[in-house]
C-alpha cells in the first residue's frame, strides 16, 4: 500500500467511526493528520478532527504482513503546561 493510499483509507476510517458515533458529520477531507510514518511495509498515523468537544486521538496501524488495519481511538484527558526555568 502506498503512503497516500494508507492515509486516505486511515481518514475514510476515522470519519466513518465518528459520524457513527456522533452526531457531528465529518468527511475524510476533514480528518487532520498529526503525525505520520511509515517503516517497510507497515503505515501508522495519528489523526484528529476539527469538531470542539472531539477529544479523541486516533491511531491508525497497517500491518503489511497481515494486510490487516487495526483503529485505536484515545480520549485526550489532561493538558498540563510547566514552566521550565533556563540555567
Amino acid at each position: 500500500m502506498k503512503n497516500g493510499e494508507f492515509l486516505e483509507l486511515a481518514k475514510t476510517k476515522v470519519a466513518m467511526l465518528n459520524n457513527f458515533a456522533s452526531s457531528s458529520k465529518v468527511s475524510s477531507k476533514d480528518v487532520l493528520t498529526v503525525w505520520y510514518a511509515k517503516t517497510l511495509q507497515n503505515h501508522k498515523a495519528l489523526l484528529a478532527t476539527p469538531i470542539l468537544g472531539d477529544n479523541h486521538y486516533y491511531e491508525v496501524t497497517y500491518n503489511g504482513d497481515k494486510n490487516e488495519l487495526y483503529l485505536d481511538v484515545y480520549t485526550k484527558e489532561l493538558n498540563k503546561c510547566y514552566k521550565i526555568e533556563e540555567n
